[in-house]
């Protein structure tokens, strides 16, 4: 859908001259986003003004932020969505571009404290990643993952990553397949922190293959992670601490497995103050999306 027709100029009997030369007039809204480089807590504060804005936001600017954020991702996501439509909407996807969703514990993973959720300076999401996390029977659908952002838990206990993904057309995709055919329930008390719908447990469904950990830079068995029915995707592992003998060891291996190759950049891990991104980069192979946080 061609930006013109997404802008909708108000109908001349329903607007004011304020209106036409003011904040709601979308293509105004339009250039003074793109002039900030669609700041996500500008945009956020603008939608809480009221509900027009926030209908003007919600139908145009979310996803031209998601674009200019990330905009080969969002192509090869709108590609598998019937008519364009994003599965949540656009403001979820842009939710889980920027923000880390925390951690609770759940039976299947065990955390001292809640981590609490944040927005973050940087995100870089990666198809190859994605391919760590499925299983060998749903290695058709393309899933992108991001880095762990790495939380500090204290000196008894191993720093927490927490990740998050999306997966391209989830409603044809052979994991969801799977889940539905294997009467998968969804869990009771969990729900997905960025559209709010039910989830599947891929460590209670069976489907957390052994390369997602290695791909992590954690153990097998000790990380979880969900898929709500939307297709948005987040987790939690414990992360091996790297020493420099594992540094040596990672760069005289390149060629272990397809899933890890050298160009991929190996196990990267994010903080919570990482502003070495730039906007929208992408490595050669097309593979990497990275894309920048709100400024402080």
């Amino acid at each position: 859908m061609s930006l013109n027709r997404r802008l909708r100029p108000n109908p001349p009997s329903q607007r004011s001259d304020s209106d036409d030369l003011g904040i709601l007039n979308e293509q105004i809204l339009f250039l003074v986003f793109r002039s900030m480089k669609w700041d996500i807590q500008a945009l956020c504060s603008t939608a809480s003004v009221n509900h027009k804005l926030r209908a003007i936001v919600k139908r145009l600017l979310w996803r031209e932020l998601c674009a200019h954020s990330a905009p080969r991702m969002i192509e090869s996501l709108e590609n598998a969505a019937p008519s364009g439509r994003i599965g949540g909407g656009w403001h979820t996807l842009a939710k889980l571009m920027f923000f880390c969703c925390g951690c609770e514990p759940t039976p299947n993973f065990k955390v001292s404290r809640p981590i609490p959720g944040h927005f973050v300076k940087s995100s870089r999401f990666s198809k190859t990643s994605g391919q760590s996390f499925l299983t060998k029977r749903c290695r058709g659908d393309l899933l992108y993952v991001s880095d762990p952002c790495e939380h500090p838990m204290g000196e008894k206990e191993d720093d927490l990553g927490i990740y998050r993904g999306v997966f391209k057309g989830f409603d044809k995709s052979k994991t969801r397949a799977y889940l539905i055919g294997r009467r998968v329930k969804l869990e009771e008390r969990v729900r997905c922190p960025y559209c709010g719908a039910p989830e599947w447990s891929m460590t209670a469904a069976g489907l957390v293959p052994k390369s997602a950990a290695r791909r992590l830079g954690s153990h097998h068995g000790a990380l979880e992670y969900f898929v709500c029915v939307n297709g948005h995707m987040h987790g939690s592992c414990w992360l091996v601490p790297l020493s420099s003998d594992d540094n040596e060891d990672d760069e005289m291996d390149g060629s272990d497995d397809f899933d890890f190759a050298d160009n991929d950049g190996g196990v990267r891990r994010i903080g919570y103050d990482d502003r070495t991104a730039t906007n929208g980069s992408m490595c050669s192979m097309g593979e990497e999306v990275v894309v920048d946080g709100p400024a402080k």
